[in-house]
């Protein structure tokens, strides 16, 4: 998830998603209507005394909605950094950590799969949490009787981070306490599996929390029981890719040079259409003599209108550009630079940058259903050598 940098924390960028200078005043706006509504709330719940007419008057209420909001999310920030600086201790690289809609988010480069390192960084974020609430709690007994605003703040802020702690134990995966049950699971059975059943009771509790967000009004909760529906899919399906393309290359997978179609700068555009339908390709490198020079696409090609193909070559539209991998690269990885690029296809380069084959999609999908079903690398490497005029 991308944002503006404000700095870094112990080696970790932090960032603000546009989303979070959205919900920002609007989260100040919510509690600075209800100030009055709230501190009776403190008032019945922790005997906070809170003066209601006095918090409530004049541009008070504005001013406590946002020193709530933004003690708020700097809890939520503290979170984050539980899960990180525990994750870092045991050698997990943390690439940001970011404050958005939701609340927050650490961005691992590499997700724990030892369920005793996965259970202590989840745990950590909500012990933070109750740190943080137990800091707000001490604060506001300490707070003289007549500080209406520090009593209103720092009662809310206690409530509400002890609120969070418990509400990110909820067993809905990949929240913390879905991590936790994962990494229980994983105790007695392989991390994909484990990632599975965690992910089907994140899904019910997503279902769930969606119907009462529904029958409630409350959108936020039904944007936060959509996000976790999506994300528990998308770790499901990662985790998956990751268990079956295990001891995978690339050079198991891929189309040989010595098979590979190829186009040159100067075909033109008309011609690679052609010859896209003849050989149902959909993407080509483009090589001059016998060194790569680009890609070309089907998407690149639709960009000239179909009058105008004759007088255009490969040279104006393909994409110079190009990410590449080794023959040496696992396939998952091969996977993931393609997902960071937005590519179907990467060419394979040795070491002098020569061009020794191609991966697609299409063949990582290919490989993947064959693994599923009892495939091994050979298998799929011997399937690939009778296949004729497959689409790339």
């Amino acid at each position: 998830m991308r944002g503006l940098r404000i700095g870094t924390v112990v080696g970790i960028p932090v960032r603000l998603n546009w989303t979070f200078l959205i919900v920002l005043p609007l989260f100040a706006y919510l509690i600075g209507s209800e100030v009055e509504t709230i501190a009776g709330v403190m008032n019945e719940t922790l005997g906070a005394g809170i003066d209601t007419a006095a918090v409530g008057a004049g541009a008070t209420p504005w001013l406590l909605g946002l020193a709530a909001v933004v003690g708020l999310f700097g809890g939520v920030l503290l979170h984050e950094f539980g899960h990180s600086l525990v994750a870092m201790r045991y050698g997990y690289e943390i690439e940001s950590i970011t404050l958005w809609l939701l609340g927050g988010l650490a961005n691992f480069a590499e997700f724990p799969e030892d369920w005793r390192h996965e259970f202590w960084i989840a745990v950590a974020g909500p012990i933070v949490s109750l740190g943080v609430g137990a800091v707000c709690y001490g604060v506001f007994v300490l707070a003289p009787a007549s500080a209406n605003a520090l009593l209103f703040v720092f009662s809310y802020l206690a409530v509400l981070n002890v609120v969070l702690a418990g509400f990110n134990m909820l067993p809905a995966f990949p929240m913390d306490g879905g991590r936790v049950l994962r990494a229980l699971l994983a105790r007695n059975q392989p991390h994909a599996q484990a990632t599975q059943r965690a992910a089907a009771i994140g899904k019910i509790f997503a279902f769930l929390m969606g119907v009462f967000g529904l029958l409630t009004f409350q959108l936020l909760l039904i944007v936060l029981a959509f996000f976790i529906y999506m994300a528990a899919s998308g770790e499901a399906q990662q985790t998956t890719l990751k268990a079956v393309f295990e001891g995978v290359t690339v050079a198991d997978v891929m189309t040989p040079r010595d098979r590979l179609h190829t186009v040159t700068e100067t075909t033109s555009v008309a011609d690679l259409m052609s010859r896209m339908f003849e050989e149902r390709h959909t993407g080509y490198p483009v090589m001059d003599g016998g060194t790569l020079v680009g890609m070309v696409t089907l998407e690149d090609a639709r960009e000239i209108r179909e009058v105008e193909r004759d007088a255009y070559r490969v040279e104006d539209v393909m994409e110079t550009d190009v990410a590449s991998v080794t023959a040496g690269t696992d396939a998952m990885s091969a996977l993931q630079v393609m997902q960071e690029h937005g590519v179907g296809r990467l060419p394979v380069l040795d070491a002098n940058g020569e061009l020794v084959g191609l991966i697609s999609r299409s063949d990582l999908m290919t490989a993947f259903n064959i693994i599923q079903t009892g495939g091994t690398p050979s298998v799929i490497t011997g399937r690939r050598a009778e296949e004729d005029g497959r689409i790339l």
